[in-house]
Formats: C-alpha cells, structure tokens, sequence
C-alpha cells in the first residue's frame, strides 16, 4: 500500500470515528463496547462493536451485513428492530445540510459514503 493510499484509509478511518461518536456512542459507548450512557436505558442489551467478526465466526470483517444492519432500510432485525434506521437519517441530513438542491441519487450516495466509513472504523476497533 502506498503511503496516499494509506493516508487515504487513515482519513476514512477517521471520518468513521467521528461519525460514530455523534450516531452511535451514546448507546455503544466511546469504546464501542456497548456501555453508552443510553445503554442502561434500553430495552435490549446494547451489542459489543468490537466482537462483531468474533461473532460473526471469525475470518474477514463482514463489511456487506455491517452496512446494512447500520444503514437499517432493509429489513434486516438486527437488535430486534430497535436501532434506529440510519440510512434515511442519513440521506435526510444531506438534503437539509445543503445549501442547495440536493438531487435523491447525490443524497444516497453521500449517505453511503457516511456508512461506509463507520463500517471501516468499526473494523478498526475489532478485537
């Protein structure tokens, strides 16, 4: 890897962390160990961040289901429903942070690039 690219991945990594701190930290905790100050509030046990690919059976990080369980507008009944649906939260901050129109494709795509970062992050905190 060059060192851009490794630059590059640094950065993403990083907007990831950020993004995490704002979306995800109060019900996971800094750590990502599921110890927010939201967590006791739950209904349901907040999951450990930084086991995913433990519990996944170990091997490569599993990138596709992480996205999707983040972005939460397939179906997918990961915490039984209960995580809020980033994905349209995400598109909806794109479109009311612009100073302009956004078009639905823009939105999307920039909503992805919001959750491919924390995937990436979370891969970099794994156990």
């Amino acid at each position: 890897m060059s060192a851009s690219t490794g630059l590059a991945q640094d950065r993403i990594i990083d907007t990831g962390r950020q993004e995490y701190m704002i979306a995800c930290a109060g019900c996971h905790g800094e750590s990502g160990m599921g110890t927010g100050p939201i967590a006791e509030l739950l209904s349901i046990e907040t999951p450990n961040l930084t086991t995913i690919t433990q519990r996944t059976g170990g091997g490569d990080f599993p990138y596709r289901n992480t996205a999707l369980v983040i972005d939460g507008r397939n179906n997918i009944r990961a915490h039984g429903g209960a995580m809020p649906v980033w994905g349209d939260r995400f598109v909806a901050a794109v479109r009311s942070n612009d100073a302009g129109w956004v078009s639905p494709e823009a939105a999307e795509l920039q909503a992805s690039g919001r959750i491919l970062a924390l995937v990436r992050y979370l891969e970099s905190i794994q156990e």
